[in-house]
Formats: structure tokens, sequence, C-alpha cells
């Protein structure tokens, strides 16, 4: 599992790299799944791409949203 964001000022910038490497991209919003695609549509060919639906306002590995996440993508990954 690795992470990554969208935007110019995010620690560590989505690449096409890691997009290649994934077999399943998690977002967050509907506006994230739109900025992915429109910056690495090529890339994301044969991807599985899946929208949370968690709003972006949580700080790094707050426990709300921890608890979100493994809600949320646990079963999606059995």
């Amino acid at each position: 599992m690795d992470s990554a964001g969208l935007n110019r000022g995010a620690e560590i910038p989505l690449c096409s790299e890691a997009i290649q490497w994934a077999d399943i991209i998690f977002v967050m919003e509907k506006s994230h799944q739109r900025k992915l695609s429109n910056k690495f549509q090529p890339w994301l060919k044969n991807k599985r791409l899946i929208c949370l639906d968690i709003r972006d306002e949580y700080e790094y590995m707050q426990p709300e949203l921890v608890e979100l996440l493994k809600k949320k993508v646990l079963p999606l990954l059995k």
C-alpha cells in the first residue's frame, strides 16, 4: 500500500510510475477522481479506481479517518 497526493503542495506527489505499480487506486472524493482522470488518463487503463466518498478534511492518520478507511477499504480488498 502506498499514498500520494494530487495537489501541488503534496508531501508525496502522485506520479505515473506509482499508478503503473498500483493494482487498485483509491481516492477520497469525486473531485480527486476527476483530477486523477484528467492528469493521468493514459496510465489508468485497466486500473481499478474507487472513490471512497470521504471528505478530505482529516489530518494524516487522524483516528476517525483511520476508522473510516478500515470500514470502507478492507471489504474491497477481500
